[in-house]
């Protein structure tokens, strides 16, 4: 479990009451379920709180209006990425306009960047073999 200071969760409460539209139409994309992974909305981590997470993946995903290009935002959203990505977590930035043109994309970029982001190791099939069985035919 990842642990969140008081103020992230706080934060986190007030932002999932929010009618911000590019998140509204990514969240109702996202709560069916894409490709079988599970998302959190406005979920916190640390000290941030992020718009939408798969912790499956430890996928982060932000949705980025215009005001991220203006002034120290920049910086302030690289510094927040490299936070994350010491926690083990990838921030994938999308574009609001994107998410208001074309949702079904952002979706398909979305669960594409969880399923780059699966561990390499999958459950078992089942129990290995026992020592000295063989499968399948040897002719």
């Amino acid at each position: 479990m990842f642990s969140a200071t008081t103020e992230a969760i706080r934060m986190a409460r007030k932002e999932r009451r929010s009618g911000n539209l590019p998140e509204v139409v990514l969240w109702r994309a996202l709560k069916a379920r894409p490709g079988g992974f599970k998302f959190r909305r406005q979920h916190p981590i640390d000290r941030y709180s992020l718009d939408f997470a798969c912790l499956s993946a430890r996928l982060a995903i932000e949705v980025d209006g215009e005001v991220h290009s203006r002034g120290h935002r920049p910086a302030r959203d690289q510094d927040r990425d490299a936070a994350l990505e010491r926690l083990g977590f990838h921030t994938l930035r999308i574009p609001a306009r994107d998410i208001l043109q074309n949702p079904d994309n952002v979706v398909k970029a979305i669960t594409a960047a969880c399923v780059a982001r699966q561990p390499l190791h999958q459950p078992a099939a089942g129990p290995p073999p026992h020592i000295g069985e063989v499968f399948g035919s040897l002719s």
